[in-house]
Parts: C-alpha cells; sequence; structure tokens
C-alpha cells in the first residue's frame, strides 16, 4: 500500500491513458504494474516514472508495458494546422483537451509550443 502511495500519479496516468489489462500489485517490497498500451502512452509512463524516482535507484517498481501496434492509429487523430490557430484554440475543439496535451503528443515535430504552421499536420491524442 506505501509503494502505490509513492506511485500513485504513475498509476493514475495509466488509468486516465486507458492502459489495456492494468494490473497493480505489490509483492515483496516491489510494485508491479503491468498492461498493454501504444508508445506515446508509454513514453508518458516511463517519463512519470522517472519523475518519481529520478536515479530509478530505488528498484521498489516494475513496470512492464507491452506495445500494441494496432492501437498506433486508433489513440490518436491527424489535425491540419489552419491560419489563425494556436495548441489552445485546437483544444478548445476537443472535451477535455489541453494544449499541453497536443503539445506532448507533437514534441516530435512541436519544437516550441507557441510556433505552428498552417499546413502543419499534428496528432490530437485520445
Amino acid at each position: 500500500m506505501v509503494l502505490e502511495n509513492k506511485y500513485s500519479a504513475l498509476i493514475d496516468l495509466a488509468q486516465t491513458e486507458k492502459v489495456e489489462d492494468l494490473s497493480v500489485t505489490e509483492n515483496n517490497g516491489v510494485l508491479h504494474i503491468t498492461g498493454t498500451t501504444n508508445n506515446t502512452t508509454k513514453d508518458k509512463l516511463w517519463d512519470m516514472y522517472n519523475k518519481i524516482d529520478p536515479d530509478m535507484r530505488a528498484g521498489d517498481l516494475v513496470l512492464d508495458l507491452n506495445v500494441d501496434d494496432s492501437k498506433k492509429d486508433s489513440d490518436q487523430e491527424m489535425y491540419e494546422v489552419k491560419a489563425g490557430d494556436s495548441l489552445s484554440k485546437i483544444a478548445s475543439r476537443y472535451s477535455g483537451m489541453t494544449w499541453k496535451e497536443i503539445y506532448e503528443a507533437n514534441k516530435d515535430t512541436i519544437k516550441d509550443p507557441n510556433i505552428i504552421h498552417p499546413g502543419q499536420k499534428i496528432k490530437i491524442p485520445r
């Protein structure tokens, strides 16, 4: 239970991102988190883990996430940026979406969240 508290942000993120077959169990002082997701979510979860235990030295977590490549296309929608768009304006078109979520999903193509260009295609995470 103590480890579930320590890693609650990681567990919450896994639930929010709808990791399939999510399992959280503690065994002999080690928390095991397993499930199936896409690469984007897997990266988000590892980033969260790195924030909780930056040196990954605690040795009290096993994060075993399988990647299902078939989830790749179903977990995101593509949007073509139009003149006058901003990440905030685009996010407002999607219920519950924030500009930061769109930015995080597109860090590979958007270097500065304040600079996007008409015609640019960006991923809208679900």
